[in-house]
């Protein structure tokens, strides 16, 4: 977890923080729903359900696009907010987009000649669509893995793009983050990582939230398992990670919970006191 003075300073700290929490974000894949059962768990939409009715706003906070999402089984669950492609897209509790981050133009030139030279594969996201430069084994069993979905095969037209999936082992990616000034990288399957604006990320698409509504870092909490939620968990009031994440995921939260399939969110709420 993250340094503090102690470890029971810092439990006190937390739990007295967890009286004026506002809002809650959630990661999706691992957090909200599991892989395991394909399923988001009984105990996490009783959860839910609970957070909205004592007023606390329940947002989505994830690197899938909406278009994946309301496939998925967690597309049936409403929520107070959306933050979609790690950030990069917001949409309101009626899953309108009203605001967003592109990927910078130049940077954009860039990574537009490596999706057309088609030597990795590439999946370029915009507001409204989705689309790869071609489709090999890694792409269908990394999706597969995931219960993504494989997008289909377009080509780019300059329009604005949120965020880029690419389908590359970590030594192709370090190669990348050399290639890219204006983007940061991280990873979601030893072979699915993420490219966005660089200062982009869970806890930047979070500011904007907060913006709107009024509050403030401390009035939030965060709950997630992957690379790409660790800036989210260090951002918020108070960072929790899944009893499935990884260690650098565990070290980098306030708090970590039981997994997914253990009932992890509901136990960490009823913990903090957000829910009877």
């Amino acid at each position: 977890m993250r340094p503090g003075s102690g470890e029971r300073e810092t439990e006190d700290l937390m739990m007295s923080d967890a009286g004026k929490i506002k809002a809650v974000f959630f990661d999706v894949d691992g957090t909200l729903l599991s892989h395991k059962q394909n399923d988001v768990p009984k105990s996490t939409r009783i959860a839910l359900h609970k957070l909205r009715e004592k007023g606390i706003l329940t947002v989505v906070a994830t690197g899938r696009h909406m278009i994946e999402f309301t496939k998925l089984p967690v597309g049936n669950i409403d929520f107070d907010g959306y933050l979609m492609l790690n950030g990069q897209l917001l949409l309101d509790s009626s899953r309108s987009v009203y605001a967003g981050t592109p990927i910078d133009e130049g940077e954009m030139k860039i990574l537009a000649g490596i999706f057309n030279r088609k030597k990795i594969p590439f999946a370029l996201i915009g507001a409204n669509d989705r689309y790869i430069n071609y489709v090999d084994d890694t792409v269908i069993r990394t999706q597969a893995e995931t219960k993504g979905t494989v997008p289909t095969i377009g080509d780019y037209h300059g329009e604005k793009i949120y965020q880029i999936l690419a389908f590359v082992p970590d030594d192709e990616k370090r190669v990348l983050e050399e290639l890219l000034d204006e983007c940061s990288i991280t990873s979601w399957n030893d072979t699915g990582i993420d490219i966005i604006p660089k200062g982009g990320g869970k806890s930047s698409g979070i500011q904007k939230f907060l913006d709107e509504h009024g509050m403030d870092r401390s009035e939030i909490m965060a709950f997630g398992d992957g690379e790409n939620d660790i800036d989210m968990l260090q951002f918020a009031g108070i960072g929790v990670a899944m009893g499935n994440a990884g260690d650098i995921v565990k070290a980098a939260a306030d708090y970590v919970t039981d997994s997914v399939d253990d009932n992890g969110i509901e136990n960490a709420l009823r913990h903090f006191g957000l829910i009877d």
